[in-house]
């Protein structure tokens, strides 16, 4: 596998440091629910572990919740997310985190996105975060103020490396907010302590006095709990780079003096109707929104993969139902070639059960036809799910090979697709005789039958098919 490396600039060869490839992927704010754009994130990593394992990669992948310290802007200013998510929905934090973190998780599902071996809710790792401070300020990075610890970025002379940042043309408050008491503009806060006045249902004591831990210090310490330095791959949204991912690398540096990461992977961001996502402009869409005009959470994932994840994608309704319709010719391309026997290793195609089986536990899968070969390979190129679906429609695939496809890319083509029910069998039988019989309104009558329940037929020189209406 080749993937771009943001830290370097440049696509490299995957080379996994030990036997289990570890991935951390950053996850959502638990303080409302997750657009389309957040879920976007998601699907393009969800198809790098899965990947990994067709490849036969033993993965291990760490997800976080973030449930306290992400201020409303990436600085050190403003209100904290779940506290203000508390305030809106009359609840307590941890009841705000826990209910859109479920909802989230939900969302993952209708997606069929690979789980997580570990779900780390930054809140369990509170005292971890305290001794990773006190590693940092022993190792002379941080300086206190009356607002909290700060990171000294002057004394990490690489911090403006990962993002090519101009420091020195920095002003005060162009990136992050500045008081009287920060060294440096880009200096941020590791713990925040709580004045006297704010309301802070979140806190714990630290330095004698009430606090919580920076947003940007979370994932240096799940890393460290977790996987510890360095990971494989971290991944992100390219809006992490200048900060937060390049807070983690800091922190981690300063605080167990290792590297955090090998590769760094950012996916880019979607646009809604040529604009940015947001309330403002009522371009908002939740998964349940999509799935009010008839569009399910796969037909989604069927549209973000046919693009790249470091690619401009804009997002249209008209765009989403290309990708419906392609996730159902598909569909009905595995159902013909079924019926056709092609490729079926025994009836009910339990050797390419097997085959995507071994794909989900880093096993590795062999094609049949040669094609998931190639379609494996334009996706161990930087990820191009978008060339592998060119392949995949000018192809003729095998039914053992549609297994690999479905688990490669977890778009549920065969678990959606399931063999018609002997019932259904039983009325195209009938349905037939009625024809040879040229009892049409019969036929008829049958062939509507079936497709209330979802099956359409039609009428070939080689006899009758059936295939999935929608």
């Amino acid at each position: 596998m080749r993937l771009f490396n943001t830290a370097t600039k440049k696509i490299e060869k995957f080379k996994p440091l030990g036997e289990d490839v570890k991935i951390y992927t950053c996850g959502p704010t638990v303080y409302g629910y997750q657009h389309i754009g957040n879920y976007a994130a998601y699907i393009y990593w969800d198809l790098l572990v899965r990947a990994l394992r067709a490849e036969g990669h033993a993965v291990r992948r760490v997800l976080n919740f973030t449930d306290v310290g992400h201020l409303v802007s990436d600085g050190d200013e403003g209100e904290d997310k779940l506290e203000k998510g508390a305030e809106r929905d009359g609840k307590t934090p941890y009841e705000v985190a826990k209910f859109y973190g479920d909802d989230f998780m939900r969302g993952w599902d209708l997606l069929d996105l690979v789980q997580p071996d570990v779900i780390a809710h930054a809140t369990d790792y509170i005292e971890a975060d305290m001794r990773a401070v006190d590693l940092m300020t022993e190792h002379g990075f941080t300086y206190e103020t009356r607002d909290g610890v700060y990171f000294d970025t002057a004394k990490f002379d690489r911090y403006a490396d990962f993002a090519r940042l101009d420091l020195a043309g920095l002003q005060a408050g162009a990136r992050v907010g500045f008081s009287s008491e920060k060294r440096n503009a880009s200096d941020f806060a590791v713990w925040k302590f709580i004045q006297p006045g704010e309301k802070h249902i979140m806190r714990w004591d630290y330095l004698g006095r009430p606090g919580y831990p920076g947003w940007h210090l979370e994932c240096s310490t799940i890393i460290h709990e977790e996987l510890g330095e360095p990971i494989d791959i971290h991944t992100g949204g390219i809006d992490h780079v200048p900060v937060h991912h390049t807070n983690e690398i800091a922190q981690t540096y300063a605080s167990y003096g290792r590297e955090l990461a090998r590769t760094w992977l950012h996916c880019n961001f979607i646009t809604i109707d040529g604009e940015k996502i947001s309330k403002s402009l009522g371009n908002v869409y939740l998964l349940s929104d999509l799935a009010e005009r008839g569009f399910s959470a796969l037909d989604f994932k069927m549209w973000v993969l046919s693009g790249h994840y470091q690619g401009t994608r804009n997002f249209t309704f008209e765009s989403l139902a290309g990708a419906k319709a392609r996730r159902l010719n598909w569909r009905n391309k595995i159902a013909l070639t079924y019926q056709r026997g092609a490729g079926v290793s025994d009836a009910k195609g339990e050797a390419g059960n097997k085959a995507g089986a071994e794909i989900e536990t880093g096993a590795g899968a062999k094609s049949n036809s040669g094609v998931f070969t190639e379609v494996l390979s334009a996706v161990g190129n930087n990820l191009n799910s978008a060339e592998a679906f060119a392949i995949i429609d000018n192809s003729d695939l095998s039914y053992d090979d549609w297994v690999l496809v479905d688990r490669l890319f977890g778009l549920g083509l065969i678990k959606e697709s399931p063999d018609i029910n002997t019932a259904q069998v039983d009325l195209i039988r009938e349905r037939e005789s009625a024809r040879a019989n040229k009892d049409f309104a019969r036929a008829d009558e049958l062939r509507d039958k079936l497709l209330t329940q979802g099956i359409a037929v039609r009428d070939t020189a080689e006899g009758t098919v059936w295939e999935y209406a929608g």
